[in-house]
């Protein structure tokens, strides 16, 4: 059984999907599409950069889904088809296109949105974010709340194999990280983002998206999406749409994610967009299975030969 993972924020670069633009129409379209759908050339910015600009979160989303979406049609195209879908936080999105859940020229406009209220919910450097390795979740927790002192901190993504990246203040994330080596954690690794995601402080956010994810058109998805905030799988329009409300201020659950759809029968992973971050976590959580990611030409070619 196969299911297929989108990325979140941070697998951008310069240049993704390029070449695939150039060779597939099916995905020259989708990034043609995005630019109607948001106004501007968003391609661009995508195949030329510069990279500070296309890692402004409210580029960097937009972009992300896009790439994802470009290779997912392509995939369609093609007769390779999932039996389950799932996304990293941002790629939650991509994988709601992929459901059909969304309509992708809805799905780039409300993530431009996300990216812009997320970025404005906390003052610039007022947040941060760390990853703490080879802590337990409940370590992880433990440290937070030792070390909030009034302040937000707290799980953001629970990557699995003992990687656990914590949000909240700047001062609050500091004290945790250094409560968790004093719990025995071997690092804790200050992470270079723009905003403290998946924490209480993205209410506001949360706040400002919930009229627009609830005035879109939704359908039922055709395939479940296992969702980041409880590793359910989807299947109505919304269950759908709570979830994605939902998933702006709580942790992505991710390493729950993969196993419920190792749970559910997956054995093939196919990471569906820009990088292998993913990849490499599912490696680490789902010992056995088979995993492959698709970003350019080649790695179509690999997969093909394989399905």
């Amino acid at each position: 059984m196969i299911a297929f993972v989108f990325p979140g924020q941070g697998a951008q670069a310069v240049g993704m999907g390029k070449a695939l633009a150039d060779q597939f129409e099916i995905c020259a379209k989708t990034f043609a599409e995005a630019d109607a759908a948001l106004g501007e050339p968003i391609s661009d910015l995508i195949f030329n950069g510069p990279i500070d600009r296309l890692t402004l979160t409210e580029n960097t989303q937009p972009a992300i889904l896009t790439m994802s979406v470009a290779v997912w049609r392509l995939l369609d195209q093609k007769g390779i088809t999932p039996s389950l879908v799932a996304g990293h936080s941002l790629g939650e999105y991509s994988a709601h296109v992929a459901a059909g859940t969304l309509q992708f020229a809805d799905a780039v406009r409300l993530v431009r949105n996300r990216g812009r209220y997320m970025q404005e919910a906390v003052p610039v450097g007022t947040g941060a974010m760390a990853a703490i390795l080879g802590l337990d979740e409940a370590g992880v927790i433990k440290a937070c709340e030792e070390a909030a002192q009034g302040e937000v901190v707290s799980p953001a993504n629970l990557n699995g194999a003992g990687q656990i990246v914590i949000a909240g203040t700047s001062a609050a994330v500091a004290r945790a990280g250094e409560r968790a080596r004093a719990l025995g954690a071997k690092r804790a690794i200050p992470l270079p983002v723009s905003a403290p995601f998946h924490c209480a402080l993205m209410k506001p956010a949360e706040v400002r998206l919930t009229p627009e994810l609830r005035a879109v058109p939704a359908n039922d998805p055709r395939v479940p999406v296992v969702a980041n905030v409880d590793a359910e799988p989807k299947r109505t329009a919304a269950a759908s749409i709570d979830a994605l409300i939902k998933q702006v201020a709580s942790p992505v659950r991710w390493e729950d994610v993969v196993q419920r759809l190792a749970n559910e029968g997956v054995t093939r992973y196919v990471e569906v967009g820009p990088g292998k971050a993913l990849s490499g976590m599912i490696k680490r959580i789902a010992s056995g299975a088979t995993i492959q990611n698709v970003e350019g030409p080649d790695d179509l070619a690999a997969l093909e030969g394989q399905s």
